[in-house]
């Protein structure tokens, strides 16, 4: 997961391990959050949009660039329209705001993967 919040690291890692997730790997911005996808090839990644340094669409090309069957999930509190569509035609998976409530998501990293497998 990618986002300069501990604490919203610290709950997205909590929601994913309730997920079944055995392994997650955090990021405090863009560029470490694009290296650890290149070094790591996890099987989903949750980027935040704005960021200091690297932003969350920048980091979300440079992921893509390198694995484009990567999966991304933006997870922001921008509820800029023209965001969500750009990162979506940039190739996010999805695109939730925060505050969230973890059942969304839950119900969205299953969508994602199972998307992925047909």
């Amino acid at each position: 997961m990618v986002d300069d919040s501990a604490f919203m690291r610290a709950v997205l890692k909590d929601i994913l391990i309730a997920n079944g997730f055995s392994r997650v790997y955090q990021a405090g911005d863009g560029s470490e959050g694009a290296a650890m996808s290149a070094r790591w090839r996890p099987d989903i990644t949750t980027m935040d949009v704005a960021m200091p340094g690297t932003d969350g669409l920048h980091a979300l090309k440079t992921i893509l660039a390198e694995d484009p069957e990567a999966k991304v999930i933006m997870v922001t509190a921008s509820h800029d329209e023209s965001l969500a569509q750009e990162a979506m035609r940039l190739g996010a998976k999805a695109y939730i705001t925060k505050p969230f409530d973890p059942s969304t998501i839950s119900r969205t990293l299953a969508r994602v993967l199972e998307q992925a497998m047909k």
